[in-house]
């Protein structure tokens, strides 16, 4: 048992939860399971299933779309692999199903990860367990043409991810007809990461997917694996647009003993993550530091490696090929004892040795966390995992009621497919790929018709007796981007050498990489000398400043349509569609080490324009009187109410603190009193503020709470202070946010 007792006697320690390990359930081999398979199972060391493997691979091989939720670790592959395995290598079925209309059609399945690192990884467990011979592919934005030729006219079961199927396989459907045309299979693996705006689009893909499929022929069964999900069937129906999916809950897999610390840092966030990463590595304890930020993430590997030296690397998207494949190989091979890491790796690969798990700041979703948390113990061995308090109002409150992190159940998984920001663009690359009718609306729905007559009104689509048709000679996938709401992402690129250093989504390109902005990237520094969006580029040059750069924003909210009201208190919650307007304005320069404001420098950058959805609460007029407060005051509390129910929000809805936005003023113009908003940060909106609306009464109850229990005098990022403060956290009052929260839930 490794010794960790140095980390566990620490001041910082707040709360030591130890769980015990547990022995697994098995069950037999299902009968259709061949001795060939069995044989390559116990080769590697799996005499029989867990119980939830057999239960799971049984409803599949019977043809019912199934979803599969269990812990990390749990052996979820081998569930998806045995039907897939008996299919598209053995040709053996449990239900007879069409053969397609491609002549000759063999059965073939398609698997979807959300990461490419996790599909290579996949694949080389699926080529470790299934027969020789067996046509197996990954296919990706890195596959090269004969790689792509290969899954096209061989592969059996072809390993890829949304972004390919969107942009590649389904636009060029007749090159795949093969593989169409004999689909038996569609595994989603990870499922539960298909939530917020990205879910909505790959719900999208995969309804473009199966009309595809069923237009060569093919009828194929959908099979889900997910991470621990109380809603997993309903979640995983919206998200395939299949009425019936059949759900395995009970995970039959054992647990290894696992430590929990909640770790409330001495110093800062980073810097004890880093000191802990660091220490950690050096003592042999292979670790992953989760760090919420591509910022957060670099300066943590760069701190640990001042204690660990290089076998400690950073790890985040906008990483180059070339550069993922060497971290992960170093980490498979155990030359990387510690890595820092955005989400980016939350999922990717298979680290089987890995022994740490640091989450710095709680991710915002209980799901995310135990997500995190399971990348240690993986080959039955004792976990460690340190949850270490970020000064905001949530984890002020999860570390005041620990519970609610070490015993709730996770919470309900959300997909929002019906995004008329989303749908739309969908339906018209459904109908470039094959003409959309009335009969389509098995695959998008009710709704269809009225939206594609919209499309038709805007010129969009055309209308030929029933039959609709994309009206342009480009592609209509080129204007979607399934993991942002808007166009490519932006290119950073190094002058001097035209290297390209990384990417940026383009909604956050303005805050990332404006004129003077600090970027980080695998531990080099680099400042921006020209934001040239019209080219999506941004020049940078290598430095070395001793400051980091904070955006600074102001925005403006106006109510389009109140689509409900219910009484709260002394108040009325409302929820609608709202139109946002934003610019960032300035930038802040921040002592690297002290976090202190250097300076602040004006920025030129247009004024974006989003509707989205929110819920919004007024303080009525006759209210504040008694108060004798004035505009200045009211807006100071009301200031600092949205900003805690910001920090809160994630514990009562499936998001975080970066997917919800807020504003509040003195006096709205669209309600004439003083008002809080709290909005979806996505076009279309994605559920959240609408989840908001319904758990009003629990989560402004805790705001409230929170404000009444911080310790600090006048506000401080465990309550009232902001890191997306637009206007750096001026004009708040923690004192009049209490007393004005807790009056008006009172009623009086």
């Amino acid at each position: 048992m490794p010794d960790w007792t140095w980390l566990l006697d620490a001041p910082e320690v707040r709360c030591v939860d130890v769980r015990e390990a547990s022995p697994g359930e098995t069950a037999p081999w299902p009968q259709w399971v061949s001795d060939e398979v069995r044989a390559r199972c116990a080769a590697q060391g799996i005499d029989v299933p867990w119980s939830h493997q057999a239960q799971f691979a049984e409803l599949a091989f019977e043809g019912r779309h199934v979803a599969l939720t269990s812990a990390t670790g749990s052996g979820k592959s081998l569930a998806y692999l045995l039907p897939v395995i008996a299919a598209t290598a053995e040709g053996r079925l449990g239900v007879e199903v069409p053969t397609g209309r491609v002549r000759r059609a063999a059965h073939t399945a398609i698997y979807l990860a959300p990461t490419k690192a996790l599909a290579h990884d996949q694949l080389r467990g699926a080529i470790a367990l299934g027969p020789r011979g067996w046509a197996v592919s990954a296919v990706d934005g890195d596959s090269d043409e004969a790689e792509r030729r290969y899954a096209r006219e061989q592969a059996g079961l072809v390993f890829t991810n949304p972004d390919m199927l969107h942009h590649s396989i389904l636009p060029g459907h007749r090159r795949w007809a093969r593989l169409l045309g004999g689909l038996r299979y569609i595994v989603i693996d990870e499922a539960h990461r298909y939530q917020g705006i990205f879910g909505a689009h790959v719900a999208q893909v995969l309804r473009r997917l199966r009309r595809l499929a069923h237009h060569y022929g093919a009828n194929p069964t959908v099979l889900l694996a997910s991470g621990t999900a109380p809603n997993v069937d309903e979640f995983a129906a919206r998200l395939v647009g299949a009425p019936d999916v059949a759900a395995v809950t009970t995970d039959g897999a054992p647990k290894p003993r696992r430590t929990v610390v909640l770790w409330q840092p001495s110093i800062s966030l980073n810097q004890d993550t880093a000191n802990l990463l660091g220490r950690l590595a050096h003592l042999g304890t292979q670790t992953i530091a989760f760090v919420s930020s591509r910022v957060g993430a670099e300066l943590v590997a760069r701190e640990a490696q001042e204690i660990a030296g290089p076998a400690v690397a950073g790890y985040r998207a906008g990483y180059l090929p070339v550069e993922r494949r060497a971290l992960e190989a170093a980490l498979q091979d155990g030359s990387l004892r510690g890595i820092a890491a955005t989400n980016a790796l939350e999922l990717g690969i298979d680290v089987r040795g890995m022994d740490a798990v640091l989450i710095a700041g709680y991710p915002g979703r209980l799901s995310s966390l135990w997500q995190q948390a399971g990348r240690a113990g993986r080959c039955g061995d004792e976990a460690l995992v340190v949850l270490l308090a970020r000064e905001n109002p949530l984890d002020g409150f999860l570390f005041d009621h620990p519970d609610a992190l070490l015993r709730a159940p996770v919470e309900q998984a959300v997909v929002h497919p019906e995004n008329p920001h989303v749908f739309g663009p969908h339906l018209a690359a459904a109908a470039q790929e094959l003409a959309l009718t009335a009969d389509d609306e098995r695959w998008f729905g009710p709704t269809l018709l009225d939206v594609v007559d919209q499309l038709v009104a805007q010129g969009v689509l055309r209308d030929r007796g029933g039959r609709y048709f994309w009206t342009r000679a480009d592609r209509a996938v080129d204007y979607i981007e399934l993991r942002s709401a808007g166009a490519k992402p932006i290119d950073i690129v190094e002058s001097e050498t035209g290297r390209i250093v990384g990417t940026v989504e383009e909604g956050r390109a303005d805050a990332v990489v404006h004129e003077g902005a600090v970027y980080l990237h695998q531990g080099e520094s680099f400042l921006v000398d020209e934001y040239l969006p019209a080219e999506r580029q941004a020049l940078v040059h290598a430095a070395r400043p001793r400051f980091y750069t904070q955006p600074q924003s102001s925005f403006e909210v106006s109510i389009l349509a109140d689509r409900a009201q219910r009484p709260l208190g002394a108040t009325t919650v409302h929820r609608g569609d709202v139109r946002l307007t934003s610019q960032v304005h300035a930038y802040l320069r921040r002592d690297e080490r002290t976090h202190e404001v250097w300076d602040q420098t004006p920025l030129t950058l247009p004024r974006r324009t989003m509707i989205t959805q929110a819920l919004w609460w007024t303080v009525p007029a006759e209210f504040v009187a008694p108060l004798g407060w004035g505009a200045m005051e009211v807006g100071a509390a009301a200031h600092a109410i949205e900003h805690t129910a910001i920090g809160l929000l994630p514990a009562f809805a499936p998001c975080d603190r970066w997917d919800i936005g807020g504003l509040s003023t003195a006096l709205h113009p669209d309600t004439g009193l003083a008002t809080i908003f709290i909005h979806d940060g996505l076009a279309g909106g994605a559920g959240f503020a609408w989840r908001g609306y319904h758990v009003a009464d629990e989560w402004l109850a805790a705001t409230c709470e929170r404000l009444e229990r911080c310790p600090c005098d006048d506000g401080c990022p465990a309550c009232v202070v902001s890191p997306k403060c637009g206007n750096a956290n001026q004009v708040l009052d923690k004192q009049g946010a209490t007393t004005l929260l807790r009056l008006l839930l009172a009623g009086r």
